[in-house]
Formats: C-alpha cells, sequence, structure tokens
C-alpha cells in the first residue's frame, strides 16, 4: 500500500485515474487561486504604509479606523453571498463551464475598478470594485467544488476537490507575501501599494484561458438530457471506451440517480426548492450551512483578514516584522494543505480530520489566549518577545497545522459531495451562502471584537471549536470512496460512525450482481436507441 494507493469502491481500472481530470480540476482551481488571494492580500496592504498615507488613515481616530477597514474587507464578503445564491440559477440554465466564463468576467470588472482608486477619488472605487470581486469569487465558490465533484472518480475526489483547497493557500500564500515583497523592494507611493489589488488579474486571467479547453459535466449533461454529449465527456474524463464495464456501471448509477428523483419530486428548476420539504433533504443542506459555521468559527478568517491585528496582539511590532510572521503562517497553510490532499482526506477520511483538527486547534487557541491575558499584551507590547511570547507564536502555527487539514478544506469537500444529483447545486449554493455569510460577520466585526474583548477573543473561537468536534462526531458520516449515486443510502444508515463501512459492503456486493447481469451487453448501441427514444419523447 503506497501513499497513493486508495480504497476503491469497485474495481476502477488504472487509466480512469489519467492527467485529464487532474487537469481539469487545476484548472477550474484557479478560481481558488483568486479567492485565496483576494482573501489573504487586503490584510496586509489595509497596513502597507504607503496606502494608510494614501487614504490618510492617520487622520482616524482608532474605532474610525476599525470601521473603515472592517467596511473595505467584509463587503466582499457580502458579494460574496449574493453571488453564490446567483450561480444557482446559471449553473440550473447554463451549466459550470459557462458559469465560470461569467463570473470570472465580473472579477475582472472589479478588479480594474479597484486600480482606478485614489486619494482623490476616495475609497469608493475599491470598496465597488470589491463587491464586484465579491460576486465572482462567491459564484466561482459554489460552482469549482461541485465540478470537480461530478468529474471525478470516487476513491480520489477529495484529493480532486482537494487541489481547489490548494489553489486557495496558493492564492493566499502570494497574498500573505506580497506586501512583505513590495514593502521590503520598493519605496513607498502609489505604485507600491497598487501592485498587489493588479495581482488580482493573474489567476482569473489563467482561469478564463483554461475554461476554453476544460469539459462541461457530464452529469450535469446528462441531467438536461444531452446524453451523447454527456457520453463523450465522460469517456474523455475516464479515458475509456463506452463499452468498457466501469463505464457501463457509472452510467447506470447516474441513469438510476435521476430516474429516481424524476419520479419522486420531478425536474424543473424549482424542483429542488420543493424537495427541502422532504427532512432528509433539508437536513443536509442543515448540515452544510453549519459545517461553514464552525469554520469560520475557528477564527481563520479573523487571521487571514487582519494578521497583523492579530500579531500585534500576541506582541509582534513593526511593518515589516508583522508581515513576514503573517507570510510563514502562509507557507505552513500551503505546505500543510499538499499533505492533506495527497494523502490525509482520502485515507483518514472527513469525520477524523474534522476532530482532530477542533480538539488540537482548540488547545492551541486556549493557550495564547491565557498567555496574553498573564503577561498582559497591549498596544504590541515593547517589542521584544518573552519565553512565553515565543511559545504563543508557536502555539499559533501549531493551530495552523491542525486546522488546515481539517477545517480549512474538508467542508468544502463534504458539501460538493453530499447532496444528489437535483439538489447539489442548490445544496452548494446554500454552502457557499452560508460560508460567505459567517465570512461577513466575522471579518466586519473582528477589529471591534479584538478593542474590546481583546485576549478574550481567542477563548471565544477556542469555544467554537470544541463545539464543532461534538457536532460531528453525532452527526456527520464518512463519505470517503462513496460514490456521489449513493450519498442517500449513507445518510440512511445509522448509527454513522458504522455508515460508511456498511454502504461499502452493500456496493461491493452490488457490483458483483451488476457485472455478472451485464456480461455481454453492447452498451453503446443500447444507449443510442435509448437516447433516440427519449429524443422522440
Amino acid at each position: 500500500m503506497g501513499i497513493l494507493t486508495l480504497k476503491e469502491d469497485r474495481p476502477t481500472p488504472a487509466a480512469v485515474y489519467n492527467w485529464r481530470v487532474y487537469t481539469c480540476a487545476a484548472i477550474a482551481s484557479f478560481a481558488s487561486c483568486m479567492i485565496g488571494y483576494d482573501s489573504a492580500f487586503i490584510g496586509t496592504t489595509l497596513s502597507l504604509p504607503s496606502f494608510t498615507a494614501e487614504f490618510e488613515f492617520a487622520k482616524l481616530s482608532q474605532p474610525e479606523l476599525a470601521l473603515v477597514q472592517s467596511n473595505i474587507v467584509s463587503v466582499y464578503q457580502a458579494g460574496a453571498f449574493f453571488g453564490s445564491l446567483f450561480a444557482y440559477v446559471s449553473n440550473w440554465y447554463i451549466g459550470r463551464r459557462k458559469s465560470l466564463f461569467v463570473f470570472v468576467a465580473v472579477f475582472i470588472l472589479g478588479a480594474g475598478m479597484m486600480l482606478g482608486a485614489n486619494r482623490e477619488r476616495g475609497l469608493g472605487l475599491i470598496i465597488g470594485g470589491r463587491v464586484l470581486a465579491g460576486i465572482g469569487v462567491g459564484a466561482s465558490s459554489m460552482t469549482v467544488p461541485i465540478y470537480i465533484s461530478e468529474l471525478s472518480p470516487p476513491a480520489i475526489r477529495g484529493r480532486l476537490v482537494g487541489i481547489y483547497e490548494l489553489g486557495w493557500q496558493i492564492g493566499g500564500l502570494v497574498g500573505f507575501w506580497i506586501n512583505y515583497g513590495v514593502n521590503t523592494t520598493m519605496a513607498p507611493s502609489h505604485s507600491q501599494w497598487l501592485i498587489p489589488f493588479a495581482v488580482q488579474l493573474i489567476p482569473a486571467g489563467l482561469l478564463a484561458i483554461g475554461a476554453i479547453w476544460i469539459k462541461e459535466s457530464p452529469r450535469w449533461l446528462f441531467s438536461k438530457g444531452k446524453r451523447e454529449q454527456a457520453l463523450a465527456n465522460l469517456c474523455w474524463i475516464r479515458n475509456l471506451d463506452a463499452n468498457d464495464m466501469y463505464m457501463i456501471e457509472e452510467v447506470s448509477y447516474i441513469d438510476e440517480e435521476l430516474e429516481r428523483y424524476t419520479r419522486e419530486v420531478g425536474a424543473g428548476f424549482w424542483k429542488p426548492f420543493a424537495s427541502l420539504k422532504q427532512g432528509k433533504v433539508m437536513y443536509r443542506f442543515f448540515l452544510g450551512g453549519m459545517l461553514f459555521l464552525w469554520q469560520n468559527g475557528s477564527g481563520i478568517n479573523a487571521i487571514n483578514y487582519y494578521s497583523p491585528t492579530v500579531f500585534k496582539s500576541i506582541g509582534i511590532t513593526g511593518t515589516n516584522t508583522g508581515f513576514l510572521t503573517t507570510g510563514i503562517f502562509g507557507v505552513v497553510k500551503t505546505v500543510v494543505t499538499f499533505v492533506w490532499l495527497l494523502y490525509m482526506i482520502d485515507h483518514l477520511g472527513r469525520r477524523k480530520l474534522l476532530m482532530i483538527g477542533a480538539l488540537g486547534g482548540s488547545a492551541c487557541m486556549w493557550f495564547i489566549g491565557a498567555y496574553i491575558k498573564i503577561a498582559n499584551v497591549t498596544n504590541g507590547g515593547n517589542g521584544q518577545l518573552s519565553g512565553g511570547g515565543i511559545a504563543a507564536i508557536f502555539f499559533f502555527y501549531l493551530w495552523t497545522a491542525f486546522y488546515t487539514p481539517s477545517w480549512n478544506g474538508t467542508p468544502w469537500v463534504l458539501n460538493s459531495e453530499m447532496f444528489d444529483q437535483n439538489t447539489r447545486a442548490l445544496g452548494q449554493a446554500s454552502a457557499a451562502a452560508n460560508n460567505w455569510f459567517w465570512n461577513f460577520i466575522i471579518s466586519r466585526f473582528t477589529p471591534q471584537m479584538f478593542l474590546t474583548m481583546k485576549y478574550g477573543v481567542y477563548f471565544f473561537f477556542a469555544s467554537l471549536m470544541i463545539m464543532s468536534c461534538i457536532f460531528v462526531y453525532f452527526l456527520i458520516p464518512e463519505t470517503k470512496s462513496i460514490p456521489l449515486e449513493a450519498m442517500d443510502r449513507l445518510f440512511q444508515v445509522k448509527p454513522i460512525q458504522n455508515a460508511n463501512k456498511i454502504v461499502l459492503e452493500e456496493l461491493e456486493a452490488r457490483d458483483e450482481e451488476f457485472r455478472h447481469n451485464a456480461e455481454g451487453v453492447d452498451f453503446r448501441k443500447d444507449n443510442k436507441q435509448d437516447f433516440e427514444q427519449k429524443e422522440t419523447v
């Protein structure tokens, strides 16, 4: 058993794990590079001396400055909230691939607006541009995970959706270091702070170009009755002929799930909303939204958007020192993300990662808060870190190592895979909207929280992480290696601690029976006849 050896739901040809599926996932994940960069660079840019001088932040009182900073950051989340909802409409009518085209264009427009800001024009263009950029990234955060999930073989679905998270971390890494770079290599000027805003256009441009090449989701095409194109895309992605037994099984599972949903709920734009009347569907929407409440309750976005403030609360002083410490935070997240997607997510599974991350991260937050309370760190201290301060920095990076392979990307993986075909877009829209809503709440009030709660902020986040562990243990089943079409069954099995094992055993038995009954079937001929019948109807 090597590091890349995985447990499969059924015998899978080696050709399925080909470069095409990885490349499609990587190209789509340029969207997450946009998101990661925008989430990371803004915090240090707001502390860049040339930016603060350009917009005369020194004239503002502490409460006024906190309000201005939180407005610049939080309008992005507000835009992302609505963007994730808009994406449901576009995904329904024009699909995953074309939706990426539309919303990357919106993002590029917003990024371009920000480049026009200066002292005379004020912050209006930055705020307006952040709203449009937020709409673009919110829609992308809804579209990309389900696109990758729908084209992924079950055994590596976590790894492929993990590429989305890796893109987020790579973008964040650049965002965390960009201001350190311009601050140490350039004299303060208008161009100095403009560069971090301009870099946003790079991943957006790469996504726009790459989206020309990637294929539309076969499962979306099947759901729209475009069977020939769906089959052609699926064969291309799997690198298999349509008569291969693996292909016969996969298409039969997709058809069976679509027919079941059409029979029980019906097809149409509003039908997924009608399905919310079913308790089992609403329950998964609840779980998806709560996962992002707990994710944001860990404190990650307080750190992403206001990292200089966080390190100042521990005792780090000086612009470059704060930027350097923040940059190392980005490095740790990116390195651990590689380990997460290559091994942890599809081997340890989703449940274990979330619980281990919550307990370990909570312990670290308790230590940091206790240090700030006991050492009485105020206004960044005296510039000299004590032994306790060094330990607090260590525990901060240890918290990063616990959080990154657990709550950072795993909620996105779970939400991309736990809904059925007809509610997947609406479910992901709901989950993404929840993410950006809680993201907005945290980013909007973090400056005020640090002014009033001080060390209590860390105790607050530590308490929420403990609660998230309890939530996962009792309510979240393990989804690794389970086909998308078997998720309904997974969420029916009790107790949830054994659901994954039970469903995999059922799938193995079903696979043996299917292969026995399907010997000698000419799939391409059957599919053509079936397609013609559907067209006639």
